[in-house]
């Protein structure tokens, strides 16, 4: 592979418009299709073998008119009762929508200033695209607001609108530049792992329109498809162009720096993108079609990121010459692990490992202890800003209404099986969880009936999940407990049985991944075992800031939130992947010196100090690029954000910088043992480019 990378990338810079014009052509074909044959994102929540997806598909078979999306419209007078001729257009004009099964009467508060008409479509929330099912119960309103009174939305149909993003992202992409600048000194070299990046991303996020022609594809996935590519992007290019620079300092020609770069560095980006690729594939194993499209956008936009690291950065490098060394004055690269401050810290670390790798795992473990109290929901309108129309609702909602009016759930009976739905509505009054039962609604042939029940408490409290499973428990067979609510509670209750799956099986295959690219079993489960840590301490951080309410008020939060149900099992599989890839450009190099010399300890100090720099770099890039995403609006994006950032924080100081070299120096020549039998059959893998010689120590 080093030889084929090298070739790869003294061609490109000896022929870098050709690479140049192959890479316009296939962003422009790629963007030509996804426009004319793409499809549009499209969540999918129907999730086979949920409790709460049994009573949805009866609706869906015998009572079509109760079975599609809600919307919640919540009608206030600021001037006292709400005037009932009012309410009778509003509900005329509800009725009148495309789509709409029932509109329901509408249900006054207690002093009679709010009201809710709560409407029931024939479709899922789903089949709405953009603004589709918004604008029609927007122009509904037009008249109530005309006469003076507060109209809100809440239900479905408005939670499941996008708000426009990019802003938030930009500014983390400025903030990378910044700092590409500040590292390389030169505005080439700054701008050449940026305009990589987003190519790569830019055909992937081709690819992912034209996957939504053939398959569900989350209308979040794209964006966090985006994060990890622009992330991993430019560090893949940084990590090139830091190697391409040091062969112009040791005097090699641009072209032959090329290829020294992409035969040596090149080998690692691979290495270190196909972990995130594996890791991407644990999303699978969730359970829900919603994370395989998650896993689907992110490997297409990764892959077509490294392709274009490991191609269009020996083109570019080859026309910018000499111009990536900026105008300082060019020095010899110091690869020898001496006089850095990255090497004299390595080696202080070295020198008394057992504290410092004490002191380093108590840090982890004291951030990672919130994660005991983790409790994890989908996100819903009580955790957007208090500007937006559902968060307004919402709050109307539970002030004049009871905090369970947010979350009714639906109880669905199947009359084919005899059961009388009068006396199962009677069941549920008897809950202590329940507040509030409806009139069972019976469809037009009698075979089914749906009745609407109000918890006592919030749909992301504790005490709503256990009143779900109390119901179920109770009512009689051929009686279904669904609604969104209910779906949220089946959700999150299959991610929490799921993680530990997803979680042996992504380090599995990168303990794998790892001991095949190292031949090193103790290296590849040591650094397993760090980044489980790191990922446990993300997790805790995670808890103080968004589920204590730590960092609210920063973030634009109103208050507490549970943690995201979508974000532990995503942000784990995605973090395992970057985490690896540090792993990947440390040791690699570490192993590089290991193989020249034999030296365990001295072999550390040299490979930190010839990569502190620029992993260093990378990990303050890919921080200011997740910290632009955490000011997204989607709550979910804003999570994967903090946590992704914070892990990097993490991961570049604690486990690197103090982790990585005490364990290392505790277990000396013991780093690099393998059985002889594994030794024998694992492929020589020179990830480095280095001479292999026989240090590798045997059993």
């Amino acid at each position: 592979m080093n030889t084929f990378l090298s070739r790869v990338g003294s061609a490109g810079a000896a022929h870098p418009w050709r690479v140049l014009s192959l890479w316009a052509a296939v962003l422009a074909a790629a963007v030509t299709f996804a426009v004319v044959a793409g499809g549009e994102a499209h969540d999918d929540y129907d999730i086979p073998g949920l409790a709460s997806t049994t009573g949805s598909h009866l609706l869906t078979d015998r009572f079509p008119e109760m079975s599609g999306a809600d919307a919640r419209v919540v009608v206030h007078s600021p001037d006292g009762a709400v005037p009932s001729a009012e309410l009778s257009e509003l509900g005329a004009n509800l009725s009148a929508m495309p789509d709409v099964g029932v509109v329901a009467p509408p249900r006054l508060s207690a002093d009679g200033d709010t009201a809710i008409l709560d409407v029931r479509y024939t479709v899922p929330v789903t089949d709405f695209t953009g603004t589709e099912g918004t604008d029609p119960l927007e122009a509904a309103a037009e008249g109530a607001r005309a006469a003076g009174l507060q109209v809100e939305f809440g239900g479905q149909v408005h939670e499941n609108t996008s708000a426009p993003g990019g802003a938030a992202e930009a500014i983390g992409i400025g903030v990378a530049l910044l700092i590409l600048v500040f590292a390389f000194g030169s505005v080439v070299a700054a701008g050449l792992p940026l305009l990589v990046a987003l190519t790569g991303v830019g055909v992937g996020g081709a690819l992912i329109t034209a996957l939504a022609a053939f398959t569900d594809v989350s209308t979040t996935a794209p964006t966090i498809a985006s994060m990890v590519g622009i992330g991993v992007g430019i560090d893949y290019a940084l990590l090139l162009v830091t190697r391409y620079a040091d062969g112009l300092r040791d005097g090699l020609t641009p072209v032959e720096a090329a290829g020294y770069a992409n035969g040596t560095a090149g080998v690692s980006v691979v290495f270190a993108g196909s972990t995130v690729l594996v890791s991407l594939f644990g999303l699978r194993l969730a359970g829900l079609p919603v994370y395989s499209s998650f896993g689907y956008a992110t490997f297409l936009t990764v892959g077509a990121v490294m392709l274009a690291s490991v191609t269009l950065v020996p083109a570019l490098c080859g026309l910018a010459g000499r111009r990536i060394l900026g105008r300082r004055k060019p020095q010899r690269r110091n690869d020898t692990g001496t006089g850095t401050v990255t090497a004299r810290w390595a080696a202080r670390v070295g020198g008394r490992p057992l504290p410092w790798a004490v002191g380093a795992l108590l840090v982890l473990l004291l951030l990672a202890a919130p994660v005991l109290q983790m409790r994890t929901w989908p996100q819903d309108a009580g955790s957007q800003p208090t500007s937006d129309t559902t968060r307004v609702a919402h709050d109307l909602i539970a002030d004049e209404f009871g905090p369970g009016a947010n979350g009714p759930l639906l109880v669905v009976v199947d009359l084919a099986a005899g059961t009388d739905p009068e006396s199962v509505a009677a069941a549920v009054r008897t809950d202590p969880g329940v507040a509030l039962v409806g009139t069972p609604l019976v469809n037009r042939a009698g075979t089914a009936a749906a009745i609407q029940a109000e918890p006592t408490s919030a749909p992301d409290d504790e005490a709503t999940t256990e009143t779900v499973q109390r119901l179920r428990a109770a009512l009689p067979e051929g009686t279904h407990v669904t609604g969104w609510t209910a779906t949220f509670v089946d959700i999150s209750e299959r991610l929490a049985d799921r993680l530990w799956l997803v979680v042996a099986v992504v380090v599995t295959l990168s303990v794998l991944l790892l001991t095949v690219v190292f031949r090193a079993p103790v290296v590849a489960v040591k650094a397993a075992a760090m980044n489980l840590l790191s990922v446990a301490a993300t997790y805790g951080v995670m808890v103080s800031v968004f589920q204590w309410g730590w960092g609210a008020d920063l973030l634009g939060l109103p208050g507490p939130v549970p943690v995201s149900s979508w974000v532990p099992i995503l942000m784990f599989t995605i973090l395992f992947g970057l985490s690896m890839d540090y792993e990947v450009f440390l040791l690699s190099r570490v192993r590089e010196h290991w193989l020249r010399t034999g030296d365990p300890h001295g072999s550390v100090v040299q490979g930190l100090a010839a990569t502190g720099r620029v992993i260093t770099c990378a990990a303050a890039i890919m921080i200011a690029v997740f910290t632009g995403f955490a000011l997204d609006a989607n709550i979910t994006v804003k999570m994967l954000g903090v946590g992704l950032a914070v892990a990097v924080f993490l991961d570049v100081t604690i486990v690197r910088m103090v982790l990585v070299p005490a364990t290392m120096a505790l277990l000396g020549r013991r780093n690099w043992w393998a059985p002889a039998w594994l030794d024998r059959t694992l492929p020589h893998l020179d990830v480095e480019g280095g001479t292999r010689e026989p240090n590798t120590v045997r059993a």
